[in-house]
């Protein structure tokens, strides 16, 4: 009797030698490797940027009949800011449109004869909308309103965006050769304001396009070269 103990005890110790064994052969490779440490990078500095605009983008949204809000975009647009991390009042920007780049998704073909016709956004007369601004006041740690002009239909007003500074750094190196800020921004205006008035509903309607355009910004840009960099933006 006490052999078959002793020998059933062996057999157990045995099988989980065994067992321990094969788990720390076999773990080092199940575990899965650690990812590669992201390189310190410097804040991004002071200069002139301009828009990425495989990073950026222009979305509008208009009340259609009061059914739904229809969401559009613009397909071609360019920006150059001037910027100064340490001192962000004095940031100015410049974006140009292209209005003929409105994009209408499935739209039938009647409303892009009245949307980029003469009746509305009519780019072969006003081919392009311009955003200047003129002042930059805080209005949070990163938070700030942007007052400034928007050239649109052959009409200069003034417009309000706020927006937010997202952040930034200098490069990477091997990665991003230059420095790197980004933005989101949003604001709106009347189309009527800018001579725009084609389908506009009647007062206490919503039988029409919406007077009143939302729009959201959201853009990244690119600055000064990273001493020595080498490689692609991404």
């Amino acid at each position: 009797m006490n052999r078959k103990i002793l020998s059933t005890g062996l057999l157990a110790a045995t099988g989980v030698a065994v067992l321990l064994g094969l788990h720390g052969a076999i773990s080092p490779a199940a575990e899965p490797a650690a990812p590669p440490a992201m390189p310190a990078v410097a804040p991004a500095p002071a200069g002139q940027y301009q828009v990425d605009k495989s990073h950026a983008s222009i979305q509008l949204r208009v009340s259609h009949l009061g059914f739904s809000t229809y969401t559009t975009r613009f397909s071609r647009f360019d920006a150059e800011l001037t910027f100064d991390p340490s001192n962000i009042p004095a940031s100015k920007v410049v974006a140009t449109i292209d209005a003929s780049s409105l994009e209408l998704d499935g739209a039938p073909a009647i409303c892009f004869d009245i949307v980029k016709g003469p009746k509305m956004l009519d780019p072969a007369k006003f081919p392009t909308i311009v955003f200047r601004s003129q002042k930059v006041r805080m209005t949070g740690a990163k938070a700030m309103e942007i007052t400034g002009t928007l050239e649109l239909h052959g009409v200069t007003r003034p417009v309000v965006l706020a927006a937010t500074f997202n952040g930034g750094y200098g490069g990477i190196p091997n990665m991003d050769p230059h420095a790197r800020v980004g933005f989101s921004a949003h604001g709106s205006f009347k189309r009527s304001d800018f001579g725009i008035t084609f389908g506009v509903p009647a007062p206490g309607t919503t039988m029409g396009v919406g007077d009143l355009i939302d729009f959201s910004i959201e853009a990244e840009f690119t600055g000064p070269p990273l001493a020595g960099a080498a490689g692609e933006s991404h």
